[in-house]
């Protein structure tokens, strides 16, 4: 028995440790965007669309591969994902022409709807679902932790050339592919994936599209979207944000980003299972969305260093603990068809990541307030819809 919750201990660690790395490559070439701008005399609205086209990618790719998972296996998505976004980061690297570019970003979209959903598949069968909160709580920080300190290690390595943060990226991927070559082991016999496959087989884009509408589904992955939307709306202004405003520097902002990141996930790793125990999913996503809006309106308000500092750790903490929150009920109601709900959890997210950083450009050369003020309306909006989310749907999930 112990030798199984050591195996066990070990997976989930190797399984965390793949998507750190994917969200850490994410975060890694943000520093160094501008300089490829200028570089490669690309214009702004080229940057956006090279932002937009790895969600759109991962968008149309993600119930694809969420039904992949159930059919194929979760190892296999995985390790997979993780050759393609090592491909991605070193064509990225040595591109020198912009549609070299686009084709390494709808890669790195393609990787990254492998690996979302096969970890979290993976998570779920390897775990109880008295042990599943904690462990996407885990999930959450991983992420929250690549793609917030991806940026300051980025800036870091590019002291010693423009390039190569994309190289360590990619050498990571590579790496974290081999090793899960040979330590991961599925955890679904053959015919339990020929039991899940034949009903997914019977599925399509459209199809699963209609099936997220459910009413034991629908109410959770608007909320993933507004998640989405909020964070990267906020997260894509918040640098520029930072520097109009205040005049902080690159190593002002590096700061917040770094604390608030390590705050998030000290609470995430120790309190959100005792949170979600306490409040329940639900209570705990409208106190998120609550606090994520007030604070939203409250960033145009304040400009001193610790008040930025203090008001963007309970933001990013509020946002860190929404997501694991609703992957965390999403699994639960998911029963056997972990792949379908991670793969749609994942479209919903792309769409929120495709629109978010668009209408938070847009927003922010009419006035550098708009973007914050607009993501509080959207999670005013999410907020409202929990409103709906009924009990009986919410204990149906979870008797599962």
């Amino acid at each position: 028995m112990g030798k199984t919750i050591k195996q066990q201990k070990w997976v989930l660690t190797i399984l965390l440790s793949n998507i750190f790395i994917a969200f850490l490559g994410i975060g890694l070439v943000i520093p160094v965007m501008p300089s490829f701008m200028n570089i490669m005399h690309l214009s702004g609205k080229t940057m956006g669309y090279l932002v937009a086209v790895f969600a759109v990618a991962q968008l149309l790719m993600s119930p694809i591969a969420g039904r992949w998972v159930d059919k194929y296996g979760r190892k296999k998505i995985i390790i997979i994902g993780l050759f393609l976004f090592g491909v991605s980061e070193l064509i990225f690297g040595i591109g020198t022409n912009v549609y070299v570019l686009y084709l390494s970003r709808i890669l790195g979209g393609i990787s990254a709807a492998f690996i979302m959903p096969g970890v979290t598949a993976y998570v779920a069968d390897i775990t109880s679902v008295q042990e599943r909160p904690k462990a996407m709580g885990y999930i959450s920080a991983a992420i929250s932790t690549g793609f917030i300190i991806g940026p300051g290690i980025g800036g870091f390595i590019a002291e010693y050339g423009i390039r190569m943060p994309f190289f360590f990226a990619a050498a990571a991927a590579f790496l974290a592919c081999i090793s899960s070559s040979f330590i991961l082991k599925e955890p679904l016999t053959k015919e339990q994936l020929a039991e899940i496959s034949a009903h997914t087989t019977q599925t399509n884009f459209v199809k699963d599209l209609r099936r997220s509408v459910d009413p034991l589904y629908f109410t959770a992955f608007i909320i993933v979207f507004v998640l989405a939307f909020g964070l990267s709306a906020y997260e894509t202004v918040f640098s520029l944000f930072s520097d109009h405003k205040f005049g902080f520097t690159p190593k002002d902002i590096a700061g917040i980003i770094t604390i608030s990141s390590i705050f998030g996930v000290v609470v995430q790793i120790f309190l959100f299972g005792k949170m979600v125990d306490l409040l329940g999913e639900k209570k705990l996503i409208q106190i998120c969305l609550f606090v994520g809006a007030l604070l939203a309106v409250a960033s145009t308000m304040i400009s001193s260093y610790f008040t930025v500092l203090a008001v963007t750790c309970l933001i990013f903490l509020a946002f860190d603990l929404l997501r694991p929150a609703l992957t965390t009920f999403l699994s639960r109601a998911a029963g056997k068809e972990q792949g379908f709900v991670a793969g749609m959890n994942s479209t919903y997210t792309s769409l929120g990541n495709i629109v978010g950083p668009a209408m938070g450009g847009i927003l922010f050369d009419v006035n550098i307030n708009y973007p914050y003020l607009f993501a509080a309306v959207i999670m005013v909006i999410g907020l409202g819809i929990t409103f709906v989310w009924k009990e009986k749907t919410l204990a149906e999930g979870v008797t599962q």
